[in-house]
């Protein structure tokens, strides 16, 4: 439950902190001072979005804070240490949980869940589980369908949910399933294409068989056959410099040469320790030099293996490489990469048709499935329906509605649907005798307020919600039947925190806790105080809502008789 609401810088609200806590909280007060902003508050809280003019005039930020007690050990708990947050320990078996929203006026919001920073969508999770809050546009939204499956099956048996958990899991199975083949048929015209194009790639790869790096080996092996008689030129040059040749006897040789001035330097050595240093390196120059003649002897001897007809074999082969990378990647690497990649999809794309059949054969499985679920929870909901508008047809009674009476109607609808193949509907017959219609067809406002709140009653006891708020859903409604709607919320309270902004004293007389809500102005500024009303202040407020008169002696007589008439208990 709540235990307490602080606000600061809300609509007219400057600054207030109410103090709720357990039972039944009655929010009164003049028309426009705030009391719904109240609700709106809550509502920013559990993760609602903000409407223009939310902030306060001359307010740069809204904020809103609340204490919550949540049971120690719960769900709950869990998910506030899953985020981070932290809780107080209130008792052995409750904690404080602290939720805080801020908006500020460039339009940010923030939000803070037991001290640690989340996003504002998970506040709305929580609010869920925390709160339930009914206004005027809540009562028109109980005339939708959906609105009236989501009654009948809270007031079922836990079994009702867990068979519509079933069915939405098997529809959405069949749906999914239905929807890929789907996809896949659709797809088949493109699928064909790309498994041609697939099987081209696959196919001249395997016929050319590239190897890696052989484009680079290709080429240097053509450039050496382009050139050859270049090449075996300038060796056989290279080879009679370092050698000699009988074509220039008249000229020495290197390897000579460099023989003569190594012999001479280790002569020399002899009679001068300092040109030992240098007749090393001149001698292993020599030899060097002798090692490079004798590679550049066999190269030369080597060039005469190069076969005819080699080079325009190599040429084409050369060509075909070139093709593949022009086709399927700038390198032999890419080319096997996309080969290798062509191949799995292949598999994937010729296995399809195996895939449709698979998914038809799930999708029939999922539906046989969802018929049987769906069959199940529909004799939930009919078990569930009599006993709900029995129920709620005996509140409606309490509530001055004593020859009305509720049928909540489960028929089958043309198709199964997510959340089952029945459709729910509540009918009201108002009168006896009369045929009953549907609620969004024949009920009034007024009447609309009493089926909801009797909906809640009987709702509570079955199935509680830890707070409960009310947004003067008692419009339209007076007299006896005010009085049977305080009556009611008090009982509700015994099941659940109840939170109502009423402008009617018949129900506010009924509240364990009364809050006023009042609006003052120094003449430039308007702004709303709360004040928690005992004693002779509550008689007062209570007075004002009977007559306008604060100060009427048959409205305060009346406000003291209601007080004494809700202080009995039932």
């Amino acid at each position: 439950m709540i235990l307490d609401l602080d606000i600061d810088g809300l609509g007219v609200i400057d600054r207030a902190s109410l103090p709720l806590g357990p039972g039944f909280t009655a929010i009164t007060g003049e028309t426009g001072a705030g009391k719904t902003m109240v609700v709106t508050a809550l509502g920013l809280l559990l993760g609602g979005r903000a409407k223009s003019g939310t902030i306060r005039h001359g307010h740069e930020r809204a904020s809103i804070d609340a204490r919550w007690s949540i049971p120690r050990g719960g769900h709950l708990e869990a998910r506030v240490q899953d985020a981070g947050g932290q809780l107080d320990e209130l008792s052995d078996d409750t904690a404080e949980l602290l939720i805080t929203r801020q908006l500020v006026d460039s339009g940010r919001s923030k939000a803070w869940l037991g001290g640690k920073s989340v996003p504002v969508g998970m506040l709305s999770e929580f609010g869920e589980e925390l709160v339930a809050v009914h206004g005027q546009a809540e009562q028109w939204r109980l005339r939708s369908e959906s609105a009236q499956r989501d009654a009948l099956d809270r007031f079922g048996p836990d079994t009702i949910f867990e068979l519509a958990d079933a069915v939405a899991t098997s529809w959405d199975e069949r749906e999914a399933a239905r929807a890929e083949a789907e996809r896949l048929r659709a797809a088949e015209y493109e699928r064909k294409n790309e498994a041609e194009a697939l099987r081209v790639l696959i196919d001249l790869v395997e016929t050319v068989q590239p190897q890696p790096g052989e484009d680079e080996q290709l080429r240097s092996r053509i450039d050496r056959l382009a050139h050859l008689e270049d090449i075996r030129i300038d060796a056989q040059t290279a080879l009679e410099a370092l050698r000699g040749s009988e074509a220039h006897l008249d000229a020495r040789p290197a390897l000579e040469l460099l023989a003569t001035a190594s012999e001479a330097l280790q002569r020399a050595a002899h009679n001068d320790s300092g040109l030992r240093e240098l007749a090393e390196r001149v001698e292993s120059a020599r030899l060097t030099l002798d090692d490079a003649s004798l590679e550049i002897a066999s190269y030369v001897s080597e060039l005469d293996s190069d076969t005819p007809g080699e080079l325009q074999q190599l040429n084409e082969r050369l060509a075909k490489l070139n093709d593949l990378m022009t086709r399927f990647g700038p390198t032999l690497d890419d080319v096997h990469t996309r080969y290798e990649e062509a191949g799995r999809r292949l598999l994937e794309l010729d296995g399809d048709d195996d895939r449709i059949a698979d998914l038809e054969q799930r999708a029939e499985a999922a539906s046989s499935e969802l018929a049987s679920h769906a069959a199940k929870l529909t004799d939930a909901r009919t078990a569930a329906a009599g006993e709900l508008a029995d129920r709620v047809t005996t509140e409606l009674t309490a509530l001055a509605m004593p020859h009305a009476h509720l049928e909540v109607r489960v028929t089958p609808a043309e198709d199964i649907k997510r959340y089952g193949v029945d459709r729910i509907e509540f009918l009201l017959a108002a009168n006896p005798g009369a045929a009953p219609v549907p609620l969004g067809q024949g009920a009034s406002g007024g009447e609309l307020s009493r089926i909801m709140l009797a909906l809640e009653v009987v709702l509570a006891e079955a199935n509680p919600v830890p707070t409960l708020v009310f947004d003067e859903v008692d419009a339209g409604v007076g007299g006896a039947a005010a009085i049977e709607i305080g009556r009611r919320l008090q009982r509700l309270s015994r099941h659940t925190q109840v939170i109502v902004v009423t402008h009617l004293a018949q129900v506010a007389a009924f509240a364990d806790n009364h809050l006023q809500i009042a609006k003052s102005s120094d003449g430039n500024v308007t702004s709303s105080n709360i004040t928690p009303l005992t004693g002779q202040a509550r008689v007062d407020e209570m007075t004002r809502l009977l007559s306008g008169l604060a100060e009427s002696d048959t409205g305060r007589a009346h406000a003291e008789e209601l007080l004494t008439l809700a202080a009995v208990k039932e």
